[in-house]
């Protein structure tokens, strides 16, 4: 199979390729289409700096609507089996999906405390993590300020779109699984 380069897509194969490497928001994709895509785009970093750049254009409304498309980690979504592949996948590599029961409590805890005091989801780009690191990360940012941990959530949903964009330039195939 031959591999297309982002170059070379139409808009509607560059959106149907990465509208999902953003949670739920192929606006990010579409974007970065519109405002150009060329032969420099043809690598991970490139593609990957011009889609965080349409993202850091958004207002802030868009951006938080980005944020809040996020699943609590190791919530409710994933026990009943409602997150995306990639996020599943994600969770999974980071053992999320066998913490123990008081594991689970501590992440619901966590979660909600953190929801109580930002009005948005924790994000942490988890692959290749694990549940120790996650819940020091966790204890740490609840300290940190809202608009702190606004410019995080951003910054880690950025490297979340780049991992699940790693997958296509080291195949050449479409990064879904």
């Amino acid at each position: 199979m031959k591999s297309v380069k982002p170059s070379d897509m139409s808009e509607g194969e560059f959106v149907q390729q990465f509208g999902d490497l953003y949670e739920h928001s192929p606006w990010v994709a579409e974007r970065t289409f519109n405002e150009g895509v060329g032969a420099q785009h043809n690598s991970l970093d490139a593609l990957s700096e011009a889609l965080a750049r349409s993202l850091s254009r958004a207002n802030r409304e868009e951006k938080l609507a980005l944020i809040r498309a996020h699943p609590d980690l190791a919530g409710k979504a994933a026990a009943r089996g409602e997150l995306t592949n990639d996020s599943s996948l994600e969770q999974s590599s980071a053992g999320l999906d066998q913490c123990s029961a008081d594991e689970l409590e501590r992440f619901h805890q966590l979660n909600n405390n953190y929801k109580s005091k930002f009005n948005f989801p924790f994000i942490m780009a988890v692959k290749d993590s694990n549940r120790h690191l996650i819940f020091a990360a966790f204890e740490k940012r609840l300290q940190n300020s809202v608009e702190a941990e606004f410019d995080t959530a951003i910054a880690e949903i950025n490297k979340i779109a780049k991992l699940r964009l790693s997958s296509f330039f080291e195949t050449g195939l479409p990064y879904h699984r």
